[in-house]
């Protein structure tokens, strides 16, 4: 897996809102168009080792750090909105031109997403989603999640500690990370300060709940092929969340990573091998017009 500093250095920046946003592009020029939204709290990183299959399989790749997160600027003070990271995905489409795409998100990214659904699902020619927030009634934070919405989280933000944000993320795993893993993980998180923006980023549990009926709309309605490629140990948004998900989208494919031991909450890291599977085939030529 490359290092975050080898993953940024592939990349470039951009000014885009009045900030400074990481992205990269991988893959042939004029390869299929795939964008993938990264989760929370670290950065497009989380990617690299799914990457080079989707490149290999003809994909486009397009990757940001969203405001707040990884390579981007984390401005201090200010108001994180999940609407606002639509917006800027949004233009950095109009910068590198990409006018259709594949969508494939996680975690924080799913809300993103579910946004860019609802202002225009035709530009999304399909659909992935693997764990995230989807149904706000089902979503179950940890209690440092609930530490860090509450007063109490913007004293203890700053105060974040890298043997904390271990234990942490190892709790929503399934199969464990290597401790270099979790420390590029780290590293993505608290790089350029940003311990100190992890309590404006934790506004978005508000904000879910805000637009909870027309993200629920879009994902219900959205008519292109879905995925869910999903990791059922994930004590956030895990295996809870299927019934639903089978019961309101009957059309979507289902890859359910329980193979012991079950894949949490990070499918891309703790199974790489069948994300790569599942996602090369579902943006195959041959996949573009099943569901």
């Amino acid at each position: 897996m490359k290092s975050l500093d080898e993953w940024v250095a592939g990349g470039d920046r951009v000014e885009l809102g009045g900030h400074s946003i990481f992205y990269r592009q991988d893959g042939p020029a004029h390869g299929r168009p795939v964008t993938v939204l990264h989760g929370y709290p670290t950065s497009s990183h989380d990617w690299a080792l799914v990457l080079p299959a989707l490149v290999e399989s003809g994909c486009r790749v397009t990757f940001l750090d969203f405001l707040g997160f990884g390579a981007s600027a984390k401005p201090r003070g200010h108001d994180y909105r999940m609407t606002e990271q639509a917006d800027l995905v949004e233009a950095l489409w109009r910068h590198l031109d990409i006018t259709e795409t594949a969508l494939v998100a996680h975690d924080y990214g799913v809300s993103v997403a579910q946004e860019l659904l609802a202002r225009d699902p035709g530009r999304i020619t399909r659909m992935a989603w693997f764990n995230g927030g989807l149904y706000v009634d089902l979503y179950r934070p940890m209690p440092i999640q609930r530490v860090m919405l509450s007063p109490l989280g913007k004293v203890l933000g700053p105060l974040m500690s890298e043997p904390t944000y271990r234990m942490t993320v190892r709790r929503t795993l399934g199969r464990p990370l290597s401790d270099d893993v979790l420390h590029q993980m780290w590293l993505a998180t608290s790089g350029d300060g940003g311990t100190r923006v992890q309590w404006s980023l934790n506004r978005y549990h508000a904000e879910r709940r805000e637009h909870a009926e027309r993200w629920q709309r879009a994902l219900e309605s959205y008519s292109g092929p879905t995925l869910f490629v999903w990791g059922p140990a994930d004590p956030i948004s895990g295996g809870h969340l299927l019934p639903r998900l089978r019961e309101r989208l009957p059309g979507a494919r289902f890859v359910v990573l329980d193979a012991p031991p079950p894949v949490g909450h990070w499918p891309m890291l703790e199974d790489p091998t069948s994300v790569r599977a599942a996602l090369t085939e579902f943006l195959s030529p041959d996949g573009q017009d099943s569901g």
